[in-house]
């Protein structure tokens, strides 16, 4: 956004406003009173009939005109905090376009490379079975920043469509991760479960799916370690199913805690680590919850290192 003129600056015209209206507003009840002392004695002095000159509801006019300017001001405010929402808004987009520019064009870059490597280069097949390794992860990594994109709009909607099926939601978590394996080989990621029964949840496949890819590759994401650890734990409290993804990742302040899930927000913009994310995963993953009727929140990992992402889910009596 271009620098404006100090006097043109939205904050500057606001304190402006206020205080014009103010003066203004002080000024009239202030030459309302006198006039009205003036044509008080004006009429004492000839003896005149005081409810010719003077309006019994000078008070009530006042009071009127004040809560009239009371509501102006309100308006300019709202008119005020309604700019900087747009202005936080235009400024969130600005930083996505940018960082997921990057995520594009990053794997683009590297897959030309590798091409331009095939082409100028006879390779060995232990080689070119390393490339095209390379090349697929860079594939990968464009498929999944596409399909966040493809599934914003459908995920937003107030009403999902997609089907739901009743499954073993921890089953479920260790075949994805069986499944996906190749993705997270360098992740250190373990699912405990103490007890051996099922527990049967009604969920969309692709949407949990989903979930568990953009929760697990944030962990990854903003980790400093050599290893990211994901601890996945399971219990039962007051009739819920609490599933723990505690990592070893670089962790959250307080103030930040209610605002990762917010769409386009990334956490401390003056961190390198920040340049790494679109500021869709976590909105995806709050969306996936809200779609299911469960409830998310993050807080400090037991270990102190980390975050621990508590997914909440209602266990409903068999029929």
């Amino acid at each position: 956004m271009e620098k404006q003129h100090w006097i043109l600056n939205p904050i500057t015209a606001f304190g402006l406003s206020i205080v014009a209206l103010v003066t203004s507003l002080t000024l009239f009840i202030y030459w309302y009173v006198q006039a009205s002392i003036g044509i008080e004695t004006v009429v004492r002095k000839f003896n005149l009939d005081p409810a010719q000159f003077i309006a019994s509801q000078t008070w009530v006019v006042i009071l009127v005109l004040s809560l009239l300017v009371g509501i102006i001001l309100i308006g300019i405010f709202l008119s005020f905090v309604y700019y900087l929402k747009v202005l936080q808004l235009y400024r969130l987009q600005n930083n996505f376009i940018n960082n997921f520019t990057h995520e594009l064009k990053t794997p683009v870059t590297s897959m030309k490379l590798y091409l331009e490597t095939f082409l100028r280069h006879e390779l060995s097949r232990e080689n070119q079975k390393k490339y095209l390794e390379y090349m697929l992860q860079d594939i990968g990594r464009l498929s999944d920043n596409v399909n966040r994109i493809l599934s914003l709009g459908r995920i937003e909607s107030k009403k999902y469509e997609g089907e739901f099926v009743k499954t073993d939601i921890v089953e479920t978590i260790r075949t994805f991760l069986k499944t996906n394996a190749r993705i997270f080989e360098e992740f250190d990621i373990q699912v405990h479960c103490d007890h051996n029964e099922a527990y049967m949840v009604r969920l969309s496949m692709p949407l949990f799916e989903m979930f568990l890819m953009n929760l697990i590759s944030n962990a990854g994401k903003y980790n400093k370690n050599p290893v990211p650890k994901i601890d996945i734990s399971v219990e039962t409290k007051k009739k819920r199913l609490l599933i723990h993804f505690a990592d070893n990742g670089i962790g959250l302040e307080k103030k930040e805690r209610s605002k990762i899930f917010r769409k386009f927000y990334q956490v401390g913009r003056s961190d390198n680590m920040s340049a790494k994310g679109s500021g869709l995963g976590l909105y995806l993953v709050h969306n996936i919850v809200r779609i299911h009727k469960w409830k998310i929140a993050v807080q400090p990992n037991e270990t102190g290192e980390g975050s621990d992402f508590v997914l909440s889910i209602p266990l409903k009596p068999e029929p």
